[in-house]
C-alpha cells in the first residue's frame, strides 16, 4: 500500500514556516509499514490543488493532505478535495457543537466564517478535533483513501495518532508492529555499520536508522497476521540490537525522549540537579523542564551568559576567568563547583562555549564548547567541537550535556 502527502499553504511554499507536519506523517507512515513515495507542497490555490490531488490519486492508494481547513476564504482544501472526490458538503451537527463549545470555554463568540468548518463531505468519516475548530475528514474515491488534517501541529499530531493511525491500520489484513531503539553517544554511520549485516539480510522484520541531533533511532518493523505473531518476529532482532549497543541505549519506547530518560535516572538515584548555562542560554533547562515530573529532581537553573554573571551568581574569580578564558575546561569546572556551593544539588552541570557566528579565534573557534558534570564532588569535563549554525551548536551542546549527565549519574 502506498501513500503520499500534500501539504497545503502558501506560507510553507514560500518558506515562512518549516513543514514539520510532512516529516511527522512520513515517519508515522513508515512505522505503519506504508510506503510514501511522494511529498508535495501546494499554495492556497484551488486550481493547483485540484490538479495535484488528481495526479496523486492516479498513483497512490492513500493521499493525506494537511492544512487549508481553517475558516478563511483561502482555506480551500476541504472544498477542493470534496469536489475531486465527488462529495457535496453538509453541516455536521457535532462539529458545529464542538466549535460553539470551543469558543464558549474561551469566553469568545465564533465569527460567522467559523461555521464553515462544520461543513463536511456527506457520508464521510469526521475526525473530531478536541484541540481546535477544524475537524479532519476521511473520504474515499473508489478504492482510494483521502485524509484531510488541520495544519497546526498541536492539532494534527494528536488527531493522527489517536484516529488516523487506527484507520490506516484497518486497511491492511496484516498487522504492523514497530519497536524503536534509541541510542546516544554513537553516530549514525557507526550505528549502521554495527548492524549492517542485519540490515543487508532484512526481510521481515525490516530495520531503519534515523539520525536525530546527537541521537540515532533504530526502528524495527514486523508484519504478521496478528500482534502476537508480529512481536514474536520482532523479538530476536530487537534482542540482537540491544546486545550490540548495550549502554548506548537510552530508550526502547517511541515516546521516551533523551531528557525523559535522564529525569527518570535521576529519580531512581534520588539525585537533585542544578544547571548553569552560558552559550545555550537555558536550552538545556528547557528540555528537562518539559518532562512531566521534572520538579522532583530539578532544583534550579542559572543563565550566566556574561562573565559578570558567572562571578556574581557562581562565585567565579575574575583572575581565573582572565587567565583561562570564559570558554575553557577550567571555567566549566569552576562553574559546577560554584553551582554546587550555591544550590547543594547532587548533580551540577555547566555549559560554556562559542555558538557564533562571531566571537571565535584561531585558538578558540566557533563551535568550541566545554561541558562539565559534577556528581557529588566528582567532576568530569569534556571538550566538544561542533559544526553548523548558532542554533545547531546550541542544540548539540544541550544534547551532549544530557548524554554526559546520563553517563556520569549511571556510574555513581
Amino acid at each position: 500500500m502506498t501513500a503520499e502527502i500534500i501539504s497545503v499553504g502558501t506560507e510553507i511554499l514560500m518558506g515562512n514556516i518549516v513543514n514539520t507536519n510532512a516529516a511527522f506523517i512520513a515517519e508515522r507512515l513508515s512505522a505503519l509499514g506504508i510506503s510514501c513515495y511522494y511529498q508535495t507542497v501546494v499554495g492556497d490555490n484551488a486550481d493547483r490543488l485540484k490538479d495535484q490531488l488528481k495526479r496523486s490519486l492516479k498513483r497512490s492508494d492513500i493521499v493525506i493532505l494537511s492544512g487549508g481547513l481553517g475558516p478563511t476564504e483561502d482555506d480551500l482544501t476541504k472544498e477542493t478535495a470534496a469536489s475531486v472526490c465527488g462529495y457535496k458538503l453538509v453541516e455536521d451537527v457535532k462539529a458545529r457543537q464542538d466549535i460553539a463549545e470551543y469558543f464558549k470555554t474561551r469566553g469568545k463568540e465564533p465569527a460567522e466564517n467559523n461555521w464553515k468548518q462544520a461543513m463536511v463531505p456527506e457520508g464521510c468519516t469526521v475526525l473530531y478535533n478536541p484541540n481546535g475548530t477544524a475537524p479532519g475528514i476521511i473520504m474515499q474515491k473508489g478504492d482510494q483513501h483521502v485524509v484531510l488534517l488541520p495544519g497546526p501541529p498541536d492539532e494534527l499530531v494528536p488527531m493522527f495518532k489517536k484516529q488516523v493511525e487506527k484507520y490506516l491500520s484497518s486497511l491492511s489484513e496484516d498487522v504492523i508492529v514497530s519497536r524503536t531503539i534509541k541510542l546516544c553517544g554513537v553516530g549514525e554511520s557507526s550505528a549502521e555499520e554495527a548492524i549492517l549485516d542485519l540490515i543487508d539480510n532484512q526481510t521481515n522484520p525490516t530495520i531503519a536508522t534515523y539520525a536525530k541531533i546527537r541521537e540515532v533511532h533504530i526502528r524495527v518493523t514486523a508484519r504478521a497476521k496478528n500482534i502476537k505473531e508480529a512481536k514474536t518476529i520482532l523479538q530476536p532482532t530487537v534482542r540482537e540490537i540491544k546486545k550490540r549497543f548495550k549502554d548506548n541505549i537510552f530508550a526502547t519506547e517511541e515516546e521516551v525522549t533523551l531528557e525523559a530518560s535522564v529525569i527518570d535516572l535521576l529519580k531512581k538515584k534520588n539525585f537533585s540537579l542544578s544547571i548553569a548555562e552560558s552559550c545555550t542560554g537555558g536550552l538545556l533547562s528547557a528540555r528537562l523542564i518539559n518532562v512531566p515530573g521534572a520538579s522532583e529532581v530539578y532544583k534550579s537553573g542559572f543563565v550566566v551568559y556574561s562573565n559578570k554573571a558567572k562571578r556574581k551568581l557562581l562565585g567565579l574569580k575574575k583572575k581565573a576567568i582572565d587567565k583561562y578564558g570564559a570558554v575553557s575546561a577550567q571555567t566549566a569546572e569552576e562553574m559546577t563547583k560554584g553551582l554546587a556551593m550555591e544550590t547543594k544539588s547532587d548533580v551540577c552541570v555547566s555549559i560554556t562555549g562559542i555558538a557564533g557566528p562571531g566571537g571565535g579565534s584561531a585558538e578558540k573557534p566557533v563551535g568550541l564548547v566545554y561541558i562539565a558534570c559534577n556528581v557529588k564532588g566528582k567532576i568530569t569535563v569534556r571538550q566538544y567541537m561542533f559544526k553548523g549554525t548558532r542554533a545547531k551548536i546550541r542544540e548539540s551542546s544541550a544534547a551532549e550535556a544530557l548524554i554526559l549527565i546520563r553517563e556520569c549519574v549511571a556510574n555513581r
